[in-house]
């Protein structure tokens, strides 16, 4: 029986031993469970930091090339003369110079003054009354066509009248049997002010 206490008290220490033992292994599991969690969390954090930080840089990214593309916009309207003071010496020159090359018979126009717009809109206007004798409708369209990509100025058309032309020929060359009655939007952008 001494024996069996010995062993009792042996088996008592060893399963004390094994129950700090795994006391203490709980104890580091849980610990370690806690910190994992805590290490997801961080990272989840970080990632909706990442992400964000990317969509952010993403937007930039995006603005930075649309403000590119605004400025080789405006680079271009610059160039072309649609953006400044009107050229109207060149406008009159512009319309001189297509009259020769289409061979029109008969063109004759009045620029009237420039006009500011409304107060919301940026740009200043003249209208110009445009009168021509044509073979065909497609003189007029041509010509508008050229006028358009041509001049130091957006062209907008705001009405033109086609109509047979009452007047006989005076002459075999003098065949223009249509007259074009139009009045046109000369349209201009003021440079813009130093500090805008």
């Amino acid at each position: 029986m001494k024996a069996v206490r010995a062993d009792l008290a042996r088996l008592r220490a060893s399963l004390a031993a094994v129950l700090a033992l795994l006391a203490v292994g709980g104890g580091i599991a849980w610990l370690a469970e806690r910190d994992l969690r805590q290490a997801r969390s961080r990272h989840a954090d970080a990632e909706r930091l990442r992400a964000e930080f990317a969509g952010r840089l993403l937007r930039v990214r995006d603005e930075a090339h649309e403000l590119r593309q605004l400025a080789d916009r405006f680079y271009a309207l610059r160039v072309r003369g649609i953006v400044g003071d009107e050229r109207r010496p060149d406008w009159v020159a512009l319309i001189g110079d297509l009259r020769r090359r289409r061979r029109l018979a008969e063109l004759r126009y009045e620029l009237s003054p420039q006009q500011p717009a409304a107060a919301e809109h940026a740009f200043r206007s003249s209208a110009m009354r445009l009168q021509m004798k044509l073979l065909h409708e497609g003189d007029l369209l041509g010509f508008i066509d050229d006028l358009r990509a041509q001049a130091q100025a957006t062209v907008r058309v705001r009405s033109c009248t086609v109509r047979r032309s009452d007047r006989p020929a005076a002459t075999p060359d003098d065949a223009a049997g249509l007259d074009a009655d139009c009045t046109l939007e000369w349209i201009t952008f003021p440079p813009p002010q130093e500090g805008t």
